[in-house]
């Protein structure tokens, strides 16, 4: 049987870290409506990728310190400076495009395959990868439960969260960073590009059966294994691209139940 093989054991296991992650800080993206800007810390965490290529370390780890950086500076920007926030995730968003292709210019011999960057590949994902993505995983669940009141209240209401003296500034930058964490967790598996439809998805499709957000939290989560699931398995079985599946998948499936649930309140 194929789940015998190590690459579709690795597989199995990259999706489901992925939607754990996806499934936590997803619901912060859906609910504060961040979408736009993961999309902008997801393109420029590519810069990363092309540093650690040009420097000859695993593009993973290079990806966690630019991503970071890149919505740390984000998020102290539009705060500081009130700029308007979609020109400053335009911005970012191309600059970390532009200099992740420029060090893969500089790269001298032979560069990897950036198709497995840019779109996924979780067929290919490897055991360094998945450890990486576990550490990930784990940073982002023990954040995540020491601060939860501050991040649901800023995620809600930020006046209010102002007035209650909860950090809004250090509490966005963290969440930001979450996000950029987040997105590297979801390169091997679906790529830089698709990332956001990721990060998206299964929370937005969890909030069409539940108004309280930890339940938010754990269906999208749940959600989320299952789209990783159907989209390897079908993937495998259909000879496609792997990213491109399970976010076809999750986006068929988002779509379809929206219209089912449109159908039913009507």
């Amino acid at each position: 049987m194929v789940y015998q093989y190590a690459f579709f054991q690795n597989a199995l296991m990259a999706g489901i870290l992925a939607a754990i992650a996806c499934g936590v800080i997803g619901s912060y993206v859906v609910v504060k409506r961040l979408v736009f800007i993961s999309g902008g810390i997801s393109h420029a965490a590519f810069g990363g990728i092309g540093l650690g290529l040009f420097l000859g370390y695993n593009p993973l780890l290079t990806a966690i310190l630019f991503s970071v950086f890149s919505s740390s500076v984000l998020g102290i920007i539009s705060k500081k400076a009130y700029q308007r926030e979609d020109t400053l995730i335009g911005a970012m968003w191309a600059i970390g495009m532009a200099f992740g292709i420029f060090m893969i210019y500089q790269t001298p011999g032979y560069v990897p395959d950036l198709s497995s960057y840019l779109f996924g590949n979780i067929l290919t994902v490897s055991r360094t990868d998945i450890s990486i993505m576990i550490v990930l995983n784990v940073i982002i669940a023990l954040i995540v439960f020491v601060r939860y009141n501050e991040f649901l209240a800023f995620s809600f209401d930020e006046e209010f969260s102002e007035v209650t003296n909860v950090p809004v500034m250090r509490t966005y930058i963290v969440l930001l960073s979450l996000v950029a964490l987040t997105v590297v967790v979801l390169v091997s598996v679906v790529g830089i590009i698709l990332a956001m439809a990721l990060l998206t998805l299964p929370a937005a499709t969890a909030s069409l059966f539940t108004n309280s957000f930890k339940k938010m939290i754990l269906f999208s989560t749940l959600i989320g294994v299952a789209y990783m699931i159907m989209g390897i398995a079908m993937s495998f079985f259909l000879n496609q691209p792997s990213g491109a599946t399970i976010v076809l998948v999750s986006g068929i499936s988002y779509l379809g139940l929206l219209g089912i649930k449109s159908l039913i309140n009507k």
